[in-house]
């Protein structure tokens, strides 16, 4: 039960301050500690006659467990060196195992590769672990003198090629529901000339696509290197010529492997039974943790917006074989108040598809059929708080205003005034147009229409937890289905 007097005040005060600071999605976030990334391989010393002709960097995703939140490559890098000067070089090749410019992980912790192996000409060599100064680069924020180098004795006649190859285990880091795999390859900027080409492959344990390979328009973790072919398991990336920068360092994000396998796995049994309804509430839910960060917003890309398609026709298909099913039209509506509020309303953009007030009978239905879902009345108390005019929580009833009259959209925050703000100048408005997307029919739940003036839901949350408002993204992971 409520108690508004007391109450609403404080609410109004919160809600202020998490529509400004909490609601936005945003790029940048509290960045996770990373993994030790494999690198190029560095030449003792200075003025070395020896040219990195060409590189291979093969990163194989383990198929891992099906719980596992992470992901973990081998790693094998080959190249072939070729001594262009006239007479031998006999050195110190060094492999650094921890980050090389003396960073941290960000937490201030030192992960290291272990397990490194060598291979000189296809014949095993002893490497052995030293400590030595980092190597400078221009964005690095140095956290201590020495790193860790695995080192070992390469000789190079002059005229001829030499292959030495490097396999060592990473680990992945990152947010589920994606991991982040780098490869830094400045470090080979101190051999001779350019490096003649670098072909980097990323395999996956299964089919590659743009669906579980995030390759461009990235939100939160930074974008990844660009250009890559996606072929089978693979997705491959090639260049030639260059000479290496921190800007040409390598970067993948891709969807953890354990949640993709639980995505193939519900296709499989869907293949051999398409009316489980269970089933296909499982694909869109493992669909939706696909394109669903941690605060809330949906990927945008082509393969989120893809994936978002595939969500919603595999909750709709659970929906017609379950229609009774209480925590799946909890579930669907999840995913639909994702997409209206971030996707439609923050971005100014009409609702042509009607998400909603589909979204609003989703979980009208839910309650109808179990008036104490936990989760569709914290959904509801997290929209009322967002869209105070869409629903609205009535003593121990919450009132569904969405599906009575036509809301209007909040205003997005455009930011403080400026002490002088310029004079306004009359401008013609642009018509909006919504974005380009498969447009998937949808059916509405089959309920009979109330036959009160107010649709209406029992309000089983008290006054006392809506004092939690400000972590609104947090109802995306609440417990969900």
């Amino acid at each position: 039960m409520f108690h508004k007097k007391g109450i609403l005040p404080v609410v109004l005060i919160l809600g202020m301050f998490a529509a400004l600071f909490v609601a936005y999605p945003v790029s940048a976030d509290i960045a996770p500690p990373e993994s030790a990334p494999g690198s190029n391989p560095v030449p003792a010393g200075e003025g070395t006659q020896v040219r990195m002709m060409a590189e291979t960097v093969t990163l194989t995703i383990l198929p891992g467990s099906t719980s596992s939140p992470t992901a973990i490559a081998d790693t094998t890098a080959v190249f072939s060196m070729r001594n262009l000067g006239t007479v031998e070089e006999k050195m110190q090749v060094r492999f650094p195992l921890s980050f090389f410019a003396g960073d941290s992980d960000g937490r201030g912790n030192f992960p290291e590769i272990g397990g490194i192996t060598v291979k000189i000409d296809g014949r095993n060599v002893a490497t052995k672990r030293e400590l030595q100064p980092f190597l400078a680069s221009e964005y690095s924020y140095p956290q201590r003198e020495q790193i860790p180098w695995a080192v070992f004795d390469v000789t190079f006649p002059p005229g001829e090629d030499v292959t030495i190859e490097v396999a060592y285990r990473v680990n992945g880091f990152g947010y589920y529901p994606y991991e982040i795999f780098r490869y830094v390859l400045e470090t080979g900027a101190g051999w001779k000339g350019t490096i003649g080409s670098a072909d980097i492959i990323l395999r996956l344990p299964y089919p590659a696509s743009g669906q579980n390979v995030w390759l461009k328009d990235v939100d939160g973790f930074g974008e990844p290197t660009q250009g890559g072919i996606v072929s089978g398991n693979e997705v491959r990336w090639r260049f030639e010529d260059f000479e290496p920068t921190y800007q040409d360092n390598f970067k993948v994000v891709l969807v953890t492997p354990s949640l993709w396998q639980s995505v193939l796995k519900e296709q499989e049994n869907l293949a051999k039974n398409p009316e489980d309804g269970e089933s296909w509430g499982r694909l869109g839910k493992a669909y939706k943790e696909v394109i669903m960060q941690s605060k809330g917003y949906l990927r945008t890309d082509s393969g989120g917006r893809e994936v978002l398609r595939l969500s919603r026709e595999a909750y709709e298909k659970c929906l017609a074989l379950l229609p009774k099913d209480s925590l799946w039209h909890y579930g669907y509506a999840h995913l639909l108040w994702a997409h209206y509020y971030f996707d439609i309303s923050f971005s100014s953009q009409p609702d042509a598809e009607g998400i909603l007030p589909l979204t609003l009978s989703h979980l009208q239905t839910a309650l109808q059929i179990d008036p104490k879902n936990q989760r569709a009345l914290e959904l509801l108390e997290q929209i009322s708080y967002a869209m105070p005019g869409v629903v609205k929580a009535d003593g121990d009833e919450f009132i569904y205003l969405g599906l009575t009259a036509t809301p209007l959209p909040p205003t997005p925050f455009g930011g403080f005034p400026t002490e002088t703000p310029p004079p306004a100048t009359p401008t013609e408005q642009p018509t909006m147009v919504a974005a380009a997307e498969a447009t998937l029919p949808v059916s509405e739940p089959t309920v009979e229409p109330l036959s009160t003036p107010e649709a209406r839901a029992p309000n089983a949350i008290c006054g006392s937890a809506s004092l939690a408002l400000p972590g609104l993204a947090v109802a995306f992971w609440l417990g969900r289905r």
